[in-house]
């Protein structure tokens, strides 16, 4: 297969009677560019990994330590009004939103392997550009739902987990 000469792009061309000084200049701006897209380009991969990362393990173990001493048979009680279930506490809309991992709501919350997936897949799903993405954030949320790092009754809540050893950027 062939590609014709006019679908490829043009390389960018001084006139062949530029003056060296012209063409040093071109070349010393032409390089910056290139040293500029490097550095966004890197900043970018950067950003990207942060949101895509999600919540860190340490923090999911103070909110598990927080929610129920993270005790790994604790089961379900009634906690406002609906059922909040195992070592993370969640409740079956939180399951929901966490796309329904498991054979079943209560199998899954009382399963902390399964539990601990549904909490990081809850925070990939909500964190980031909705609530952001440090342990604070991600807390908040799990305490007080989608936009709970944004509510003031969620501020209790990150001061025990920050009780339970984690940080702002744990």
């Amino acid at each position: 297969m062939t590609i014709k000469q006019s679908v490829l792009p043009c390389p960018l061309q001084l006139p062949t009677g530029a003056d060296s000084s012209i063409k040093e200049n071109f070349k010393t701006r032409m390089l910056a560019l290139q040293f500029s897209l490097k550095v966004l380009v890197i900043i970018l991969t950067i950003h990207a990994e942060l949101i895509l990362a999600g919540i860190s393990n340490k923090c999911l173990a103070c909110i598990c330590k927080v929610e129920s001493g993270c005790k790994r048979n604790i089961g379900c009680r009634l906690d406002g009004g609906s059922y909040s279930c195992g070592p993370f506490q969640i409740k079956n809309v939180y399951w929901k939103d966490c796309y329904r991992p498991g054979r079943g709501y209560r199998q899954c919350a009382n399963n902390y392997y399964c539990a601990k997936r549904c909490t990081k897949t809850y925070m990939r799903r909500y964190g980031g550009r909705r609530c952001g993405t440090t342990c604070e954030d991600y807390a908040r949320m799990h305490n007080g739902g989608p936009t709970g790092c944004r509510k003031s009754s969620t501020r209790s809540y990150w001061r025990k987990i920050r009780a339970a050893g984690c940080r702002r950027n744990s």
